[in-house]
């Protein structure tokens, strides 16, 4: 027997090699901590500015309403709406930009690479984002009270509201960016929708026409300002509390659902 003969026949009785074991993918939980973590503090100096514009916008809103809103419900939908403002233009306007430019830059193919679960890094930017509305959301609920001389005394509603709708209208603003074909378009639809929730949140529902007054109810963040304007009432209706924070929480839960399969979409490509 040659000798490639006994190297062909011993290379049929050797076992097959096998390639090293891969890492197991992380879980959703620890995967998503590490996530928000991340991008808390990445985003923690690019947007603490911008969260002190946004509140000077709310504020300076509340300021020039007082002139032509004395009291009664207009005041508590100006309050809430601009309170709730600040979440719209980070949660949603920010994070359609952030996601556009991750897309647009190739940020995207780092994730993909990493064995974080798609749902890890949405819900990740999400809540990273979502977090800085707390401070001016609050800010900005307290300068409203004192401006119109609202109650507070129920103003812990925004413990429920800033979240709810956060994950609402961060939901969105993640769809949006990702499934912007361009990075401009992101940054479009992320401004275009903080406006509509200028208009649409700020102004007193009753002044509205009947046609905008549906569009308004289309709109996430509608009902996050409905349920901290019932608070200032001196008796407020709980059950219609609930039922437009319940509201938010289906439509947060929905969104993120979309801007999790826009991500595996766009992860792909």
């Amino acid at each position: 027997m040659s000798a490639v003969a006994a190297a062909e026949g011993a290379d049929r009785t050797r076992p097959p090699r096998r390639g090293a074991p891969l890492a197991p993918a992380a879980r959703l939980l620890p995967a998503l901590s590490a996530v928000y973590r991340a991008q808390l503090s990445r985003a923690r100096v690019a947007r603490i500015p911008l969260l002190f514009v946004a509140t000077f916008q709310s504020v300076g809103i509340m300021i020039l309403m007082r002139g032509v809103v004395d009291g009664g419900d207009e005041a508590r939908a100006v309050v809430a709406g601009s309170s709730v403002l600040v979440v719209a233009f980070v949660a949603l306007n920010l994070l359609a930009q952030y996601f556009g430019q991750l897309r647009a830059g190739g940020g995207l193919d780092h994730y993909a690479t990493l064995p974080v679960p798609p749902a890890a890094v949405v819900l990740g930017a999400a809540g990273a984002y979502a977090s800085f509305t707390v401070p001016g959301t609050a800010v900005t609920a307290v300068v409203g009270s004192v401006l119109f001389q609202l109650p507070m005394g129920h103003l812990w509603v925004l413990a429920a509201v800033i979240p709810l709708s956060g994950a609402a209208l961060a939901g969105l603003g993640a769809a949006l960016g990702l499934l912007a074909p361009r990075q401009e378009l992101a940054t479009l639809c992320g401004q275009l929708g903080m406006s509509a929730a200028l208009l649409l949140g700020v102004l007193p529902a009753a002044h509205m026409p009947a046609p905008i007054a549906y569009a308004r109810d289309l709109l996430p963040s509608t009902y996050g300002v409905e349920a901290l304007a019932r608070s200032f009432d001196a008796r407020p209706d709980w059950l219609l509390v609930l039922a437009d924070l319940g509201v938010c929480a289906a439509v947060g839960v929905v969104s993120l659902a979309v801007a999790t399969w826009a991500y595996r979409r766009a992860a792909v490509r």
